[in-house]
């Protein structure tokens, strides 16, 4: 048994036929968590067109799944298919900071979790999440909406655990800045030795 077909049994129990992932079992096991996710990134109506072309592009592409988790290929076509709308979520961020209603949410929903104290806070936090640089929010995101572990999101965004590590402390910090106020932490002075040797 190929590897690819190790992989799909292990997923789905059962042995393709041809080696190859059946889709829609994928779609079945997946696609409302990534719909929810990429819902949360830029708004239901555009989330499912990006689920469904992420499935179109899987189905297109079963043939390359590599050794590794399908969750994390998947998400990685998704986050791929988020940055070319990277702007619409942008957009709707800034909208939601300066006004404090959230172009992408219908107001039926709006209205019926609208509070003062947290419309407030949703402004700020649209505004924070803006400004960040797209690899943080990347990071920061698939952490804190798909709820993936520092290894899977490595594996999505096809970057080193390391980065990973680095983007979402340094969004976190900048959050926590943001949200309450303070100054980021200074990064801890670096002492130099002296010629001599001494410190």
């Amino acid at each position: 048994m190929t590897p690819r077909a190790e992989i799909v049994t292990q997923l789905t129990g059962e042995v393709p036929v041809d080696g190859l992932p059946d889709v829609g079992q994928l779609f079945d096991r997946y696609g409302a968590e990534l719909r929810h996710y990429c819902a949360s990134r830029v708004g239901a109506g555009l989330a499912e067109d990006i689920v469904a072309e992420t499935f179109l592009i899987a189905y297109q592409r079963r043939d390359r799944l590599h050794d590794g988790p399908v969750r994390a290929w998947l998400y990685g076509i998704a986050s791929n298919l988020l940055r070319r709308h990277r702007r619409t979520e942008t957009r709707a961020l800034r909208t939601l900071a300066r006004t404090g209603q959230d172009p992408l949410v219908p107001d039926v929903a709006d209205r019926a979790i609208a509070r003062a104290d947290a419309s407030t806070a949703r402004r700020d936090l649209a505004g924070v999440l803006a400004r960040l640089p797209a690899r943080q929010r990347d990071v920061l995101l698939l952490y804190a909406l798909a709820d993936l572990d520092y290894d899977t999101i490595a594996r999505t965004l096809g970057i080193p655990l390391g980065s990973v590590q680095s983007a979402l402390f340094r969004a976190r910090a900048k959050l926590r800045a943001a949200l309450t106020g303070g100054p980021l932490r200074p990064a801890p002075a670096r002492i130099m030795p002296s010629a001599e040797g001494e410190l």
